[in-house]
């Protein structure tokens, strides 16, 4: 059983983006710059803001809170959005989620410039996505590709499983891992919290790619040998015996499923630490692109 160590992968490209913008400095170019917009006060949203800025200077980019009151009306955010849109000075940005209730989140994520929308949320990126174009690919996702590439994980003509259908995770996995080259030519299941007898599907799978959120739900007993395991969920359990009072678990039960697995993802130090790695990713692809468009 191999590791996928999303943590160290995380800090190799963080490593290689930081060589690419002492080159573009060196060269007299402009360094990426990334905005991050966060309204309100969320705990786990600040936490996660805060990292990406911090990961922002650590690779030489130049980077941007903007926090906004949590009363914001949605108007002065949408003003606030087309502002980030005409910012010549910025390359792209992020609306962290989940909005305040009285904002609508999807008229909020139209209105973000496809070619600034480094979250790769938007319809424009995600058609371009399914199309096989260039385009963002969301984090998420895109990590999760770079890990089964820079692996070598075998994924042509494997059964994939995809657990959730988020449109975060598991409906883009399902688009990714079915496209032409590597990773993908997959031959893929979609399953939800409506499929039936899940573990039959699960038990036939070469590769499995959780984002459910239910803490330790994939045990030993629905996996075959030798399978692929990919774990999105993080959730908080509490937990006394912990000096921090809770403990962070996947989706699944590591210890019996690892025993079967060939390769598979800790939780934390899994798909996390990537997800802000390809964010970063996206950012300088959007830089090249803004550089390419000038010339």
């Amino acid at each position: 059983m191999q590791l996928l160590d999303g943590k160290k992968t995380a800090e190799d490209i963080k490593n290689e983006i930081a060589a690419e913008v002492q080159s573009i400095k060196a060269a007299g170019g402009k360094v990426p710059h990334l905005a991050a917009v966060i309204v309100g006060s969320n705990g786990a949203s600040l936490t996660y803001v805060g990292s990406k800025v911090k990961s922002c200077q650590q690779i030489g980019f130049d980077s941007t809170l903007v926090a906004l009151p949590e009363d914001i009306t949605e108007e002065a955010l949408l003003a606030k959005i087309k502002e980030l849109n005409e910012d010549d000075n910025l390359d792209g940005y992020i609306v962290q989620l989940p909005l305040p209730k009285h904002i609508d989140e999807q008229k909020i994520l139209l209105a973000i410039d496809p070619d600034k929308d480094v979250d790769g949320f938007h319809p424009t990126n995600f058609g371009r996505m399914a199309l096989e174009m260039e385009s963002f690919i969301p984090a998420t996702p895109f990590g999760i590709m770079e890990l089964l590439e820079r692996y070598k994980v075998e994924t042509a003509g494997k059964h994939t499983v995809v657990i959730g259908r988020s449109h975060i995770v598991g409906r883009p996995m399902s688009i990714l891992m079915s496209r032409k080259g590597n990773p993908g030519d997959s031959t893929v299941t979609l399953t939800h919290s409506r499929t039936k007898n899940l573990a039959e599907f699960t038990k036939n799978a070469d590769i499995i790619i959780t984002a459910l959120g239910v803490p330790e739900f994939l045990k030993g007993d629905m996996v075959k040998d030798g399978v692929v395991i990919i774990d999105v969920g993080i959730t908080r359990v509490d937990d006394a015996s912990n000096a921090k009072g809770y403990v962070i678990k996947g989706d699944v039960d590591f210890d019996g499923v690892s025993k079967k697995a060939s390769f598979i993802t800790p939780v934390p130090g899994g798909v996390g630490p990537m997800t802000i790695a390809m964010l970063l990713k996206n950012t300088l692809l959007a830089r090249k692109m803004r550089s390419a468009k000038n010339k």
